[in-house]
């Protein structure tokens, strides 16, 4: 499955899932990945509760729900393995802007890699 060409031509809305290190979870809404050349996907992050979760607990799970009828999409288990903190490579990665400003809080470029990869309903891998 080549998730670059997956995630640039599918509209949708993604959810990422966090835990900190005592299991207390948090789910948000996060906008597609980038997917890197080496397989390893990034999610741009403010230092908001998912990014500190990651901080005690690298894992996280990333679900991505296709527009359009019925249940299609995706689900990630993902690890975190780095981050840039870079303002000119995060604006870089930006597919919009939404409004947000880097001076008023900055934002991360989280890399993860991908365990798994299962679809969004049922127990098979994709």
């Amino acid at each position: 499955m080549d998730l670059k060409d997956y995630f640039e031509t599918t509209d949708g809305m993604g959810i990422l899932s966090t835990a900190d290190g005592d299991g207390n979870v948090d789910a948000a809404l996060y906008g597609r990945p980038h997917v890197q050349a080496d397989g390893t996907i990034a999610l741009i992050m403010r230092p908001r509760l998912s990014y500190e979760n990651l901080q005690s607990n690298p894992k996280a799970v990333y679900m991505f729900i296709e527009k359009g009828p019925g249940y299609q999409g995706k689900r990630l288990y993902l690890e975190k393995v780095g981050e840039e903190a870079d303002p000119e490579k995060v604006q870089a990665a930006r597919r919009s802007d939404h409004g947000h400003s880097a001076e008023a809080e900055p934002a991360r470029l989280v890399f993860f890699t991908v365990g798994r990869i299962r679809p969004l309903v049922g127990d098979t891998e994709a």
